[in-house]
C-alpha cells in the first residue's frame, strides 16, 4: 500500500460579491444580525452564465498547475456537489471534457457539505492500492441557484465557489493518515431540497411552494454540527495515533462561526490553528473545505510536516474528517 497525499490545490470564486448590506435591501435583516449569528459579512455569487462545472474547471486547472501535471495524466475525477449542472451527465464528466482528461474515470459524490471529504476518501483508495496514479477531487456548489431569497434565516448563509485538489503518491509517512466518515439518515429531514427528485418531481406546485430551494432546521443542524465536528476530528486523530495537541491546522466546513467556535472549544485548541474564510465566502457547501485549504496554502500558512485536519458535516445527515501529514513545501 502506497502513501497518498495532496500534491496540488486550487480554488475559484466568482467575481460578484453579495454583501450583508445588499441583503438588507432584499429581506428583513441587518448586518449586525447576520454577523452576530453567523460571522458572515459577504459571499460570492456565480454570474447568470456560470454553472457548477464552470467554477470547477477554473479551480481544477489551478490545482493541476500547482501539482505540475497535465489533465491527460489524470486517472480519476471525483466531483462533490449538490448543485450539478444537470441531473445527468455527472458534473465530473463535463469537467473531464473541458479539461481534456481523456483517460480519466468520472463520477459525482452527493454528500452535501461533506462531499469533498467523501470524495478524497474514495479517490485516495484507488491510488493507495495502485489502481490509479493521479486523481482530481473537486468540491463545488452554486448554492445561490437553490437559495430562497425571501427566507431571511437561510438566504444570508450561502455562497458559490469551487475548490480542487490533485491526489498522488507521496513519501511514506506523509499524506492521508486516516479517514472518519459517518451518516445518519434519520436526520435527513433537517436539511434538504425536496423538490425535483423522483419523490416530488417538478410541477407548478413544487415551484410555488419553494420546494426547489434549501429547507433547514437551523437549531437542530447547529447542535448536530457542534457534536460531529469535534467527535469526527477526534476519531480521525485516534485512527492516526495522534491527539488534539498534534493539530497544526484545523480546516472545518465554513457554515457558521458559532458552530466553529463551539467545536474548537470542544477540541480545546487555540483559534490561531483554525483556518476561517467564512466572513468572506459564506457557506459554499462542498467547496468550503477545499477553498479554505487552498487559501491557507496560498497564504503560506501550511508547511511540510504539518498535521492538517479537514472536517465537514452536511445534509443527509453526513460527516467526515481526515488527518493529513502535509507533504508539499510551503
Amino acid at each position: 500500500m502506497r502513501s497518498v497525499g495532496i500534491i496540488g490545490t486550487g480554488s475559484y470564486l466568482p467575481d460578484r460579491v453579495l454583501t450583508n448590506a445588499d441583503l438588507e435591501k432584499m429581506v428583513d435583516t441587518s448586518d449586525e444580525w447576520i454577523v452576530s449569528r453567523t460571522g458572515i459579512r459577504e459571499r460570492r455569487i456565480a454570474s447568470e452564465d456560470q454553472a457548477s462545472s464552470d467554477l470547477a474547471v477554473e479551480a481544477a486547472q489551478r490545482a493541476l498547475d500547482a501539482a505540475g501535471i497535465t489533465a491527460e495524466q489524470l486517472d480519476l475525477i471525483v466531483v462533490g456537489t449538490v448543485t450539478p449542472d444537470m441531473t445527468f451527465p455527472a458534473t465530473a464528466c463535463l469537467v473531464q471534457d473541458r479539461l481534456g482528461a481523456k483517460k480519466a474515470a468520472t463520477f459525482d459524490v452527493s454528500a452535501a457539505c461533506t462531499g469533498f471529504i467523501y470524495g478524497v476518501s474514495v479517490a485516495a483508495q484507488f491510488i493507495k492500492t495502485g489502481v490509479y496514479e493521479h486523481a482530481l477531487v473537486i468540491g463545488v456548489d452554486c448554492l445561490s441557484r437553490i437559495t430562497n431569497y425571501t427566507d431571511r434565516n437561510t438566504c444570508v448563509l450561502f455562497g458559490d465557489g469551487a475548490g480542487a485538489t490533485v491526489l498522488g503518491p507521496v513519501e511514506d509517512g506523509e499524506g492521508f493518515l486516516s479517514f472518519e466518515l459517518g451518516g445518519d439518515g434519520a436526520g435527513g429531514h433537517l436539511l434538504k431540497q425536496e423538490g425535483g427528485g423522483s419523490r416530488t418531481p417538478a410541477s407548478e406546485e413544487t415551484v410555488a411552494n419553494n420546494m426547489h430551494t434549501i429547507s433547514m432546521n437551523g437549531r437542530e443542524v447547529f447542535k448536530f454540527a457542534v457534536r460531529v465536528i469535534g467527535a469526527s476530528s477526534e476519531a480521525a486523530l485516534g485512527k492516526a495515533g495522534l491527539g488534539k495537541e498534534d493539530i497544526d491546522h484545523l480546516i472545518p466546513h465554513q457554515a457558521n462561526m458559532r458552530i466553529i467556535d463551539a467545536a474548537v472549544d470542544r477540541l480545546g485548541i487555540s483559534k490561531e490553528r483554525v483556518v476561517v474564510n467564512l466572513d468572506r465566502c459564506g457557506n459554499m457547501s462542498s467547496a468550503s473545505v477545499p477553498v479554505a485549504l487552498d487559501q491557507a496554502v496560498q497564504e503560506g500558512r501550511i508547511h511540510r510536516g504539518d498535521t492538517v485536519v479537514l472536517v465537514g458535516f452536511g445534509g443527509g445527515m453526513t460527516w467526515g474528517a481526515t488527518v493529513v501529514k502535509w507533504s508539499l513545501p510551503s
